[in-house]
């Protein structure tokens, strides 16, 4: 379960030093943590509410980062401390308290757009590194990058882009689902600029508040209209809720449900007898082309929790992993240092690698594009990997754009 203080939670680790070594610390570096020092990361990830089933996997995710290095950074001992987000207001002051109160030296976090739109300005205004973990608004390595600010999850243009050619094998009559807040909206621009290029035509859209409990009145509409396939854009909690009601009400088999950016949890929610559609995602446990490294988190992952480690704990453990490397390559806590040694990060994952790009803290990673199975025997085993995406490598920096397509201009 989610663990529910708000405070430190990874025991403080004593180190052990002579006091000529303390004496020899350096005083002109205030950002440089001495051997005594426990050095902090922030993580700012929502504790209540409808992401907060993804959340707990990304917070897992993270901490059995730190754990693998047995609670170490930079050779010093190293904790979490955890604070919620349950608004973009709310998780800008807490992103300040960690910063001015708790002295992190970095933050990982940004569960939904919205709060992570808020709080890659916040990361400027406090000249402190902050690591996008889930967020998939296009704009927060677009238009809104900053230099403090990197993102893995995959924006939501590319993820359309990966997704299009699966839902045009249904036809060119789609019908549009969103949630009426940045995710959604971003993912209904995005989805329309491509049926309007492929020369397709939407016969109906709608957008719902978020923890929407009933969906019938829209399935209705889209049951009158008939499209070739449903794109969807609703995430969470409310997805999960769709699918079981779409269901219920007849719908499952009748007309094909795509979505980009499914999570495990999402899908686990529904059950198997509800569960459907083709979706893009960025990671899951059975994919045999998992690196070594991978399969022994998934490992690692289910002996300490006894589950399988959905595709969220993986993008807490990659992020985590990348900005306490990082700091190690610094050896050093200032801001700039830190996002220097960020910026120069770069892992193997099988042909290609995991890196952030330079010019806009966008991480590169393939997305799978993967399809509920027909039968489903194993209660966390639901997908089916039909494609990694792009399918050709050298192509990845261009799926993912240009300079000047991005329109990410950090200065």
């Amino acid at each position: 379960m989610t663990p529910t203080n708000t405070g430190l939670l990874i025991p403080r680790r004593k180190a052990l030093l002579g006091g000529a070594a303390l004496a020899a610390a350096p005083l002109a570096a205030p950002f440089v943590a001495r051997a005594a020092d426990t050095i902090k990361i922030g993580l700012l990830l929502a504790k209540t509410g409808q992401i907060a089933a993804q959340t707990e996997y990304l917070a897992n995710g993270t901490f059995l980062a730190l754990e693998e290095r047995n609670n170490m950074i930079m050779g010093q001992p190293a904790e979490l401390v955890w604070l919620d987000e349950p608004t973009p207001q709310a998780a800008t002051q807490n992103m300040q308290k960690l910063v001015q109160e708790n002295k992190v030296c970095a933050i990982l976090g940004g569960s939904l757009s919205s709060n992570a739109l808020a709080e890659e300005a916040t990361a400027a205004q406090l000249k402190v590194p902050f690591v996008c973990d889930n967020a998939a608004a296009t704009e927060i390595s677009g238009k809104n990058c900053n230099r403090y600010t990197f993102r893995l999850n995959t924006p939501v243009a590319v993820q359309s882009r990966m997704l299009a050619p699966f839902a045009l094998t249904y036809g060119k009559k789609w019908y549009h689902i969103t949630a009426s807040y940045a995710f959604g909206q971003d993912i209904l621009r995005s989805s329309r600029e491509l049926l309007k290029a492929a020369g397709g035509t939407e016969v109906g859209s709608d957008e719902v508040p978020l923890n929407t409990a009933d969906f019938s009145s829209f399935i209705l509409k889209i049951r009158q209209a008939k499209p070739d396939v449903v794109v969807g854009g609703l995430s969470a909690g409310d997805l999960s809720t769709f699918l079981k009601q779409w269901n219920e009400l007849g719908m499952k088999g009748k007309i094909p449900f795509v979505e980009i950016a499914i999570g495990d949890t999402d899908i686990w929610a529904v059950g198997p007898e509800a569960a459907s559609g083709t979706f893009t995602k960025m990671w899951y446990y059975k994919n045999p082309d998992n690196t070594p490294e991978e399969k022994a988190f998934a490992a690692d992952y289910e002996k300490k929790y006894g589950k399988p480690a959905a595709d969220k704990a993986w993008m807490g453990w990659i992020t985590a992993r990348s900005l306490f490397e990082s700091i190690d390559a610094a050896k050093s806590l200032e801001p700039m240092a830190i996002i220097e040694g960020l910026e120069a990060w770069k892992v193997q994952s099988g042909k290609t690698s995991y890196s952030y790009r330079k010019f806009d803290h966008q991480m590169l990673v393939r997305n799978l594009a993967v399809s509920v199975k027909d039968k489903i025997t194993d209660k966390w085993d639901y997908f089916d990997v039909k494609a990694t995406l792009p399918e050709n490598v050298s192509e990845l920096d261009a799926v993912f754009g240009t300079p000047e397509e991005i329109g990410c201009k950090m200065g």
